[in-house]
């Protein structure tokens, strides 16, 4: 098994946190939408809007047929358009009501009409809209993110492209904790995931286990708190010399978590938890310049 290589054909040379100067303040990342006008009010014929999938969660038929059993046209509110410099009119947010509306064979809904968006502010704006409302599932809101273009997810989908990684289920070549590599680059930067994908791929190669939502983090928290003290090298082979396999590692932070280890519980802690023993297992064999905290 390889710990401490990089896979053959990588340029990637490890460097400590020192070496990187990743002692930087956090990077903001605000979703920003443009000046621009909008029309309240408007009476829109349903068979004329249009769906941008790159630009919309994607249509649930299931979640529209419920709609549907129990439309109460009343109360149904105002959909979200855009109105494209072609006329074409797009559903920005609302298309389960749109959708229930056709099943009812309803031929007009009302709609909140907003003019001058490209397709990327269209996706800005779903996501504006989505921030306290019903809320899309994470791959839906990265894709999202992604054709609207928002640096939180370009970066992000950057760093995953340089590792090979896609999104959505978790596999050799693919990570399923969509949320948890957001969370790494949101509160730490880019170069820190980047820094968690090697460390992890160096301990425990390139096995399912170790693109797990809870190890990566753990690592990321911890590189993100100490990345300066650390040399992503040594601490790759200590994550498998001092506490074994990603699987293994898995079963300790599931175990830990849920009896209450470390003065934790339940799903939100096992980040923590994975923390923790990531920083316990740096600290193995260390008299001098441990890592607390």
């Amino acid at each position: 098994m390889r710990v401490c290589t990089p896979k053959s054909g990588s340029s990637h040379t490890p460097k400590s946190g020192a070496q990187r100067g990743l002692a930087m303040p956090r990077v903001s990342y605000p979703y920003d939408l443009p000046a621009h006008p909008v029309d309240y009010g408007v009476e829109v014929a349903v068979d004329n809007l249009k769906i941008d999938t790159e630009a919309q969660r994607s249509l649930n038929e299931k979640r529209a047929q419920a709609m549907h059993g129990e439309l109460v046209r009343e109360a149904v509110g105002a959909i979200i358009v855009s109105q494209r410099a072609n006329g074409d009119m797009y559903i920005v947010d609302g298309q389960h009501r749109w959708r229930a509306f056709q099943l009812a064979g309803i031929s007009k809904m009302h709609a909140e009409v907003h003019h001058g968006l490209n397709q990327q502010q269209e996706a800005t704006l779903f996501l504006i809209k989505n921030r306290e409302s019903y809320k899309p599932n994470p791959l839906d809101q990265y894709r999202v993110g992604l054709t609207a273009g928002l640096p939180l997810y370009v970066d992000t989908e950057a760093v995953l492209k340089k590792h090979s990684l896609g999104l959505g289920s978790t596999s050799t070549n693919s990570v399923g904790a969509v949320a948890g590599v957001l969370r790494i680059t949101e509160m730490y930067s880019a170069a820190v995931l980047d820094r968690t994908l090697w460390v992890a791929e160096w301990a425990w190669d390139r096995s399912a286990d170790a693109w797990d939502g809870m190890l990566l983090g753990g690592i990321g928290t911890f590189l993100g708190k100490h990345g300066d003290l650390v040399d992503d090298k040594i601490l790759a082979t200590k994550l498998l010399k001092v506490g074994g396999t990603a699987q293994k590692w898995r079963a300790t932070v599931l175990s830990k978590s849920s009896s209450g280890g470390f003065h934790n519980s339940g799903t939100g802690s096992r980040i923590s938890t994975a923390y923790q023993l990531v920083r316990d297992c740096w600290n193995h064999g260390l008299k001098k310049n441990r890592i607390e905290g």
